[in-house]
C-alpha cells in the first residue's frame, strides 16, 4: 500500500494488483520483427553542466538495459530519438553508443538484431544549405554504423525542412544514400508531434502528398529498402502505406497508440515493430508476440491490451518528453539503478505523471519486482514532498 497523487491533484491510497509478468525469452520463434528503441542514462557522478555540452553517459546502466531487452528476445533500435538524439545526445556520443552496443550484441547468446540511427546531427541545423551538405552528413554516419556492424536506419533529419526541401530534393538525397549503402536500410518517417522541426517532411505538410513521395523513393530503390518505420500516431495512415508498399518491403510500426491492432494485422497484412513503447513494456511485448506466433490471439490481446493506456500516458502531449517515462519504468523494474537522463530530461515530466505510470504499469502486469518498484516510487514521492 502506498499513497499516490492523482491527475486531479488529490492523494489517494493505492494497493498493487500483483501477478506481474516475469521477464523471459520467447519459447518459440517470433513471426514479427520487434525492435525496442532504447534510451540512455547519464552518470550522476560524472555529469557536469547537464544542460550544456555532451552527456557523461552511464555506460554500465545503459548497456545493462539493452541486455534486459535482448534477454527477452527483442531486437534493438539504437541511437534513435528515444536515446535523445538532438535532445542532449550528440553524434560523437551516439557513435560510441552504437559501437559499444554492437560489441555487446555480438557477444550476446541470442545474437539480437540491432539497427542504428543515421542522421545529420553532427552539424547544427542552420549549417545545412544544400542537398549535398545533407548527403555528406548522412554518409559519414552511415559509414560509421556499417563499420560497427549495425543495420542502418535513415532517421528523419531536421536539415530537410531547414533548407526548405521539396519532393525532388528528398528523391535526390535518399537516392544517393540508397545507392551507396551496402545492405538494405530502414527508412524513418517521424511525425512533428515527436519533433516539431520535422513538420513538412518528404516535402509536404499533407500526409497523402508526402506518402506519394516516399513510395516513389522506395519503388525506385526497393532492393536497398528493408522497410519503413512510420510514427504519425494515426492508424489509417499506416494501414494505407502498408497496403501500398512493394512486396518484400516491411512496415515497422512506430505508432505508440495503436500498435496492438497494427502488429496483429487485418488478415492479409500486418506491421512489424520499431517502438519506444516496447522498451517500456518489454515483458508484455515479448510474451504477446510469442502468443501471436502460436496463433493464440486471445492471450496476445490479454497481454498487450492493458499496455495501451500505459503507452498513451507515456506518449501524451508534449510527446517529445516520452523518453522520461521509459527511463522511469526501467528504474522501477531494476533494469537500471537510476533514471538520471542527459540534459536532466527526467524533470520533463511531473510527479503526477510518474504516479499514473506506476498505476498503469501495475495494471499491465509490468512491475516485475513489486517490492523494489514500491521502494523506488516512495523515494521519488518523498523527493517531491509526498511522504
Amino acid at each position: 500500500m502506498l499513497t499516490l497523487p492523482t491527475l486531479d491533484n488529490r492523494l489517494e491510497e493505492y494497493r498493487l494488483a500483483g501477478d506481474a509478468l516475469i521477464p523471459r525469452a520467447p519459447r518459440v520463434p517470433l513471426t514479427r520483427t520487434a525492435f525496442a528503441a532504447a534510451h540512455v542514462v547519464s552518470s550522476p557522478l560524472k555529469e557536469r553542466d547537464p544542460w550544456l555540452g555532451p552527456p557523461a553517459v552511464d555506460w554500465d546502466n545503459s548497456l545493462q538495459f539493452r541486455h534486459w531487452l535482448w534477454d527477452q528476445g527483442l531486437g534493438l533500435a539504437e541511437a534513435m530519438d528515444t536515446a535523445q538524439r538532438g535532445m542532449g545526445v550528440d553524434w560523437p556520443t551516439a557513435k560510441e553508443l552504437i559501437e559499444r552496443t554492437m560489441r555487446d550484441a555480438r557477444a550476446h547468446p541470442l545474437k539480437p538484431r540491432v539497427a542504428c540511427g543515421a542522421g545529420t546531427d553532427q552539424n547544427p541545423r542552420d549549417a545545412y544549405k544544400t542537398t549535398d551538405d545533407i548527403i555528406s552528413a548522412y554518409s559519414e554516419q552511415m559509414e560509421a554504423i556499417e563499420a560497427a556492424g549495425g543495420q542502418v536506419i535513415l532517421m528523419a533529419s531536421q536539415a530537410f525542412p531547414a533548407i526548405g526541401a521539396n519532393a525532388a530534393d528528398y528523391a535526390v538525397v535518399y537516392g544517393r544514400l540508397l545507392e551507396q549503402v551496402s545492405a538494405p536500410v530502414i527508412l524513418h518517417w517521424l511525425g512533428d508531434m515527436f519533433d516539431p522541426k520535422l513538420k513538412g517532411y518528404w516535402g509536404s505538410a499533407d500526409v497523402g502528398t508526402a506518402m506519394e513521395t516516399v513510395l516513389s523513393i522506395i519503388g525506385a530503390h526497393r532492393d536497398k529498402v528493408d522497410g519503413i518505420k512510420i510514427s504519425l500516431l494515426e492508424k489509417s495512415y499506416e494501414e494505407n502505406l502498408r497496403r501500398r508498399l512493394p512486396e518484400g518491403v516491411h512496415l515497422y510500426t512506430g505508432d505508440d497508440f495503436n500498435y496492438a491492432e497494427l502488429i496483429e494485422g487485418d488478415g492479409k497484412r500486418y506491421s512489424h515493430a520499431l517502438l519506444g513503447a516496447f522498451a517500456a513494456i518489454a515483458p508484455a511485448a515479448s510474451q504477446a508476440l510469442e502468443a501471436l506466433a502460436q496463433d493464440d490471439r486471445e492471450t496476445y490481446h490479454a497481454l498487450l491490451g492493458p499496455t495501451v493506456p500505459l503507452s498513451r500516458e507515456i506518449f501524451k502531449a508534449p510527446t517529445q518528453f516520452y523518453k522520461a517515462g521509459i527511463a522511469f519504468l526501467a528504474w522501477l523494474n531494476d533494469a537500471q539503478s537510476h533514471f538520471i537522463m542527459p540534459g536532466g530530461f527526467q524533470s520533463s515530466r511531473e510527479i503526477t505523471h510518474y504516479a499514473e505510470l506506476f498505476r498503469l504499469a501495475d495494471r499491465a502486469r509490468l512491475l516485475s519486482k513489486p517490492d523494489k518498484a514500491v521502494e523506488r516510487m516512495k523515494l521519488l514521492l518523498k523527493l517531491h514532498g509526498i511522504d
